[in-house]
């Protein structure tokens, strides 16, 4: 107990590392371009200026002045952020590394750029079930528990729902969040819970990919178990028409998902497992950023 222990401290140390710079790398100065706070906050009030908006005005302080003054507002940088990860066990596949690995290692990341914004952050792990559920909280104590909590949990062998982790996140947050949902997708579409999801909150989703999984190597006949059903099935992978079914099939999956979450508003992003995680949100950044401002 104590050894493993020590080697998830290890894990989360080391992952502190990285983590922190790839953050310094990829957001100086684009993190808060991307993301729009929470609403509006009172800054301070100034004397009235032609142009100026007359709804803005301060009536009281006006009176007390003789000459007309405005209210002046920000916008509220602070965020609550909010990652859904889903620890179902299609997460261990992965042709150089786990696809629930290349989750844990983004969502780090990601939250290391948050607390450089004094956000707050939250957990939320999930299969078929909501498995834990962390409230968002500040500091870089609360990250490092979140990146603990992640490293030590271990793939669970059952199905994945999304509708049901997304009606939970919806229920639980109070004010309108940043919400990363970080999955493979491998999983019944949860059309509903979705557009709620994204009508109240700023949604991204996060499709991890492995490169196997559309070009299935020819390996000869193998028998394949679902991780998450325990279902088994023998496949020939020397038949290059059983390849391509394979990837059809998939190919047919992931563009499902894609038009269901294009059709909400949603943005994807595929984080694959034999990628650099940064690259991938550097670019997904830069061309948030560069809608947000067109």
């Amino acid at each position: 107990m104590n050894g493993q222990l020590s080697d998830i401290l290890k894990k989360v140390r080391r992952l502190e590392i990285v983590s922190n710079r790839s953050a310094n790398d990829l957001f100086a100065g684009e993190y808060k371009s991307v993301f729009r706070g929470q609403g509006i906050e009172f800054s301070e009030v100034r004397e009235y200026q032609p142009g100026d908006d007359i709804r803005l005005i301060d009536w009281n302080v006006t009176a007390r002045a003789g000459r007309p003054f405005i209210k002046r507002f920000v916008e509220e940088r602070e965020l609550t952020i909010l990652f859904m990860l889903d620890v179902s066990a299609s997460g261990i596949f992965g042709s150089r590394r786990g696809k629930l690995d290349t989750a844990v290692e983004t969502a780090a990341t990601l939250m290391f750029s948050a607390l450089k914004n004094n956000d707050k952050v939250g957990l939320l792990t999930f299969c078929d079930n909501v498995i834990g559920c962390h409230p968002p909280r500040k500091g870089k104590g609360a990250v490092l528990r979140l990146i603990r909590e992640m490293i030590a949990q271990e793939p669970v062998p059952r199905p994945t729902d999304l509708a049901r982790a997304l009606d939970y996140a919806n229920r639980i947050l109070k004010r309108r969040a940043v919400v990363f949902l970080i999955s493979d997708f491998f999983a019944p579409q949860a059309d509903k819970e979705l557009a709620i999801c994204r009508r109240k909150h700023d949604l991204i989703a996060l499709s991890l990919t492995d490169p196997r999984e559309a070009d299935f190597p020819n390996i000869g006949l193998i028998r394949l178990r679902d991780p998450e059903t325990g279902q088994t099935a023998q496949i020939d992978t020397a038949s290059p028409r059983v390849r391509a079914l394979l990837a059809r099939r998939l190919g047919a999956q992931r563009e499902s998902v894609k038009n269901c979450l294009s059709h909400y508003g949603i943005d994807q992003l595929e984080i694959g497992t034999d990628r650099d995680c940064v690259k991938d949100l550097r670019g997904f950044f830069e061309k948030r950023r560069g809608r947000k401002h067109a």
